[in-house]
């Protein structure tokens, strides 16, 4: 089988379009690249859908969290202390065995139980809560002087959250944020190692990255190409996560910009 015939047939097998069987034999590096990288529609699945749902979700924390109220502080200051607290594998874990009861309760309870919803939901959570925490510290640094001048012109609620906070609460928390959106990527790879099945072995890139290693007997190969495609992922989310910065402070003078600095984390 040659390369363009190997694209043809497993770039999309992950989700369900190619051949059925995986390659046996000589285990080409084009086989590698090709299944490896379908592998990965799986991990953007789950980064950018977390991603985007949780951004939401964490701007309701952090303001929960700030309000003087114990009824919307308290919830949210648990929520974040939970999973913040506690490490993402087991979450995945919990997460599984909790669905996996609920689904002998209920039928309504079956898609949990796969990676497609059960492990976004956990991604979901784990974002939220980090997110959250990096807003609410955003959310106390916006400067007292921007919230006077707002109560000056008669801004208040709803419009002045709008129109003051929230902008200055997102530059001020961007260049943080865009590193929990790196690491949300990366640890989209976990999911292979969750309970959560790969149904028909459409899994993830790890999953097929392993699956090479096992039948090679030679890790050297399959997971250089996981990290490859993993960083050229990190390139493209720093590109336009650094579009989005330079668009929240182009109002400020060049020297006051902030300007994104990628740091690995090392402990979650």
């Amino acid at each position: 089988m040659s390369c363009v015939e190997t694209i043809q047939a497993y770039a999309f097998r992950s989700i369900g379009f190619g051949e059925r069987l995986l390659p046996k034999g000589e285990y080409t590096l084009c086989e590698h690249f090709t299944l490896i990288g379908s592998g990965m529609i799986w991990n953007i699945y789950f980064g950018f859908v977390a991603l985007l749902t949780g951004f939401f979700f964490a701007v309701a924390l952090a303001v929960g969290k700030n309000s003087a109220n114990p009824a919307w502080r308290k919830p949210a200051e648990w929520f974040i202390f939970i999973f913040r607290g506690s490490p993402l594998f087991i979450q995945f874990f919990f997460a599984y065995a909790c669905f996996l009861n609920l689904k002998g309760v209920s039928s309504f309870f079956d898609p949990f139980t796969s990676a497609w919803l059960g492990a976004l939901i956990v991604l979901f959570c784990n974002t939220a809560a980090y997110s959250g925490e990096i807003f609410y510290g955003a959310l106390l640094s916006v400067p007292k002087g921007d919230i006077e001048a707002a109560d000056a012109y008669g801004m208040t609620g709803w419009k002045r959250f709008r129109r003051i906070t929230f902008p200055t609460m997102m530059r001020l928390a961007w260049p943080a944020y865009t590193n929990e959106a790196i690491f949300l990527f990366h640890a989209t790879t976990l999911v292979f190692f969750s309970g959560f099945p790969a149904w028909r072995q459409k899994g993830d890139a790890l999953y097929y990255a392993s699956y090479f290693a096992d039948k090679t007997f030679n890790p050297f190969v399959p997971y250089p190409i996981l990290a490859f495609y993993f960083i050229l992922l990190t390139l493209v989310i720093i590109l336009l996560f650094g579009f989005v910065n330079r668009q929240l402070n182009r109002h400020l003078p060049q020297e006051r910009r902030e300007k994104i600095r990628w740091r690995a984390n090392l402990i979650r």
